[in-house]
This record gives structure tokens, C-alpha cells and sequence, in this order.
């Protein structure tokens, strides 16, 4: 999980599970890392959320660490978002850890999760519907930057160890608030099912691990069918309905899974009803048809043809920019769209078309901007230590002066990191060895 010396952000909320995390990761003098304590406050819980901020700022100067604080009104960000205080603080959590670890050029976030959790996460993702991806649970490196090395480990264990080090933490009132469905799953469910089998969480742990595995060679055989039934156009992904329906059923709900993440970079909200949806429109004997899913994406039937359009628009006038604050699809002023996602890295890097890149997930954290080229606009390509303007870039290319400021430019935290369909910068560079990256893709309109 971690490298000699490396960079490595430890999310700690001051609980037994983040203590633990914190003193193993300080303790391991094999590979001296060097470690960035980050602590979000969600602002929920009053003094108590205050006074556990205090507590983490102390922790890290008692190891000597550097410390991050953030704060975010995650009960305001699950009124904007939609979202339930879980979900909004999840994400508000992840996307603070992510700006964390780019500030410190970062390419690791530690987290406290442990084999209950887990189990937990099994069940809560079987209460609410779920196939082999979601039952595969957490992974002990997902996103190629979020680490979690205690994911073998009970809960007993950790607290044990904590006790015998004697060292402090802080508990969590809102840990025991059943009206949060994981707690009940944690002080109702599980306890029941312990009656059953008291390795239950082991257990559940375990086949989870067994179906990640079972999901990588799944993947991996789509991965080869997708390439050969799908293309690019103009509003967003193209299936080839001769060549789906060749394929079984559990491959061919996987094909309409993944052209709906390549169409519109995320499948939140997408369950199984919406799945067979899409099934029916692929086979059954109509020859057109339009379906509405969540998340503003629709797929429509063309003849021979399933059309996974984008929902998402930029302004087409003037001198426009959006800020994306999510992977999707989203329509260019002329006419082509621009597509991200996140994916694993390509097998090969040659088969690469100049309109796709594949950029760092922590560089290329959200949000992102993206904007047309503007004078004194620099970047620093890749494989060179200084920075180039992009009209120079512009000039090299042979690119008409009156088509410059059609190519969309892509910004992190005000720092340039791809001219579409051109060139990546060095900032942005994919390293060895990471899970899921961000893929880009400039798709111009058919002809």
C-alpha cells in the first residue's frame, strides 16, 4: 500500500479506529513515512464536533505531524446535494481528503476502516439492492489512492489494541444514533446474526473479499466485449445491439452499466429496476424508444443501436467556463462533448486516440475547470521540468488561430493540467501501479 518515505494523508476522527491507524502508520519505522493528520469537522454535533477537532489537533502534535483542519455544514451540503447526512458527509469528507492530499502532493489517504465495517457495508448494500460490484464492498486500495490497511482486522482488536498502548480517543455520540440505518445495522442486525454465527462480520468480510476477486475477472472479460460493441458520438456512448445481444445476460447488464458510466461518469442512483429498463428497450422488437434515468442520462433505441446520451450543458455563447463538480458528460459550445470518468488505467498506452487522456485522480481532484485558451495561459507538459505557453504549444501544432479557442482546457486548483485532445502536463502524470485514474475524452460530432 505505501511506498519508502512516502507522502501519506491519515483521516482522523479522533475515534478508537483512527487512533489506531495513526499510531500503527507512525510506528512503522521500516518505511518512515511521512504522515499529514486531516480531521473535517461536519459541524454536527456542536461543542462535541469542536471539542473532537481539539482532540486530533493535539494527537498530531503529540506525534510531531503536520495538521489539517477543514470544516464543512454538512447539514446545508445534504439539503443542496439531495442527499441523506451520511451520504453528504461522505462526500464532503472524501472531496476535503482529496484537496488535502494535492496540496501536499500526496498520492495516498489512510483510512480507519476494519473488517466490521465491512460487514456492515455488505449488509447494507444487500438491504438496498445490490449486484456483485457493491457486495464486493471496500477494497484495501480503491481509487489507486485510498488506503486501508486495518481492513482485515475486527473491531475487538483494534480496540484491545488501543487499550493495551493506553492511548486516548474520542467517542462518537452520533456512532449510536439509530437513526442512521448502518447503526442499526451495527447494534440490531449484527448482533442478531451473531446469534447465528458469531464470525459473522469475518464472514461477511471474507465474501467480500472472494467477490472483489470474482469483479476484477468479470471486468477484466467486459473490458474486451465493451471495446468491440461500443464507440464514441456526438451526445455520448453507442452500443451495438447485434453484438449485446450475443453476449449473456450478466455480461450484457454489465455492457449497459459501463456505457452508462462512460456516458455520464457516475452511476449513483442507477439500481437494478433501471438496468432491466435498458434490457427491455435492447430487446425487445421496437426499433426506437427513450428512457429517463436518474441523473438526467437518457438511452434511446436506433434502430440497431442503444444511445447513452449526455445530460449535462455548457453555455455556447461568450467566454464561458464551467466548474464540474463530478465526473459526467458535457456538451461543448461546438457541438462535441467532453466525457470523464473514472476507469482503470489503459493495458496499452500506445492504443491511446489523441482525443483521450487519462490524468492522476489526486492532480486532477474535484472540482475541476474547464474554459477556453486565454492569452498568457502556460502548462507544464509532460516529461519537461518548465512550463510552456499554450499559444507556443498552439504554434508548434500548426493550430489555426481561429480554432484555438475551441479546444477546451482543463484546470486543477488553477493549475493546467490538459489542452484537450493535445497534450497532458507532467503534474497530471499517471503513476505506476494506480487503481481506478480519470479518463478524458473530447467526442466531436458525427458526420
Amino acid at each position: 500500500m505505501f511506498r519508502e518515505g512516502e507522502k501519506v494523508v491519515v483521516a482522523v476522527s479522533g475515534g478508537v479506529d483512527s487512533v489506531a491507524l495513526l499510531d500503527i502508520l507512525a510506528n512503522l519505522e521500516n518505511l518512515r513515512l511521512e504522515l499529514v493528520v486531516a480531521h473535517l469537522n461536519h459541524n454536527l454535533r456542536g461543542e462535541e464536533s469542536d471539542a473532537d477537532a481539539a482532540f486530533v489537533a493535539d494527537l498530531a502534535l503529540r506525534y510531531g505531524l503536520h495538521f489539517e483542519l477543514g470544516s464543512a455544514d454538512v447539514l446545508s451540503l445534504s439539503r443542496e446535494w439531495g442527499m441523506s447526512l451520511e451520504e453528504a458527509g461522505r462526500a464532503a469528507r472524501y472531496g476535503w481528503l482529496d484537496s488535502v492530499a494535492l496540496r501536499h502532493g500526496s498520492s495516498r489517504i489512510a483510512l480507519g476502516h476494519h473488517a466490521d465495517d465491512q460487514g456492515e457495508t455488505v449488509l447494507l448494500r444487500l438491504l438496498r439492492g445490490a449486484g456483485t460490484t457493491g457486495l464486493a464492498g471496500m477494497r484495501p486500495l480503491s481509487a489507486g489512492k485510498y488506503a486501508r490497511p486495518l481492513l482485515c482486522v475486527a473491531r475487538s482488536e483494534i480496540t484491545a489494541y488501543v487499550l493495551e498502548k493506553g492511548l486516548p480517543f474520542r467517542n462518537d455520540t452520533s456512532n449510536d444514533d439509530t437513526f442512521f440505518l448502518r447503526n442499526r445495522i451495527r447494534h440490531e442486525l449484527l448482533p442478531r446474526l451473531r446469534e447465528y454465527n458469531p464470525a459473522i462480520s469475518q464472514r461477511l468480510s471474507d465474501t467480500a473479499e472472494i467477490l472483489a476477486a470474482d469483479e476484477e475477472v468479470l471486468e477484466s472479460l467486459v473490458d474486451g466485449v465493451f471495446n468491440g460493441a461500443a464507440r464514441s458520438g456526438r451526445d455520448g456512448v453507442i452500443l451495438a445491439l447485434d453484438k449485446v445481444r450475443q453476449q449473456p445476460a450478466g455480461i450484457r447488464f454489465r455492457l449497459y452499466r459501463r456505457a452508462l458510466l462512460e456516458a455520464n461518469g457516475t452511476l449513483a442512483r442507477i439500481a437494478m429496476v433501471h438496468l432491466r429498463q435498458v434490457e427491455h428497450l435492447a430487446l425487445s422488437g421496437r426499433v426506437n424508444g427513450r428512457l429517463h434515468l436518474p441523473g438526467g442520462v437518457r438511452v434511446g433505441r436506433r434502430y440497431d443501436e442503444l444511445v447513452f446520451k449526455c445530460p449535462r450543458v455548457i453555455p455556447e455563447s461568450g467566454a464561458w467556463e464551467m466548474l464540474l463538480k463530478e465526473p459526467g458528460c458535457y456538451l461543448l459550445p461546438d457541438g462535441s462533448s467532453l466525457s470523464l470518468a473514472m476507469v482503470p488505467p489503459p493495458e496499452d498506452w500506445g492504443a491511446v486516440p489523441s482525443s483521450a487522456a487519462y490524468l492522476d485522480p489526486v492532480a486532477a481532484s474535484f472540482p475541476l475547470l474547464v474554459r477556453p485558451f486565454r492569452a498568457g495561459d502556460r502548462l507544464r507538459p509532460m516529461g519537461m521540468t518548465g512550463s510552456k505557453k499554450v499559444k507556443d504549444l498552439f504554434i508548434d501544432e500548426k493550430v489555426p488561430a481561429d480554432l484555438r479557442r475551441r479546444i477546451p482546457l482543463l484546470f486543477a486548483g488553477g493549475i493546467l493540467l490538459w489542452v484537450g485532445g493535445m497534450r497532458v502536463a507532467e503534474d497530471a502524470r499517471v503513476r505506476p501501479g494506480s487503481g481506478l485514474v480519470l479518463k478524458l475524452e473530447i467526442r466531436r460530432q458525427e458526420t
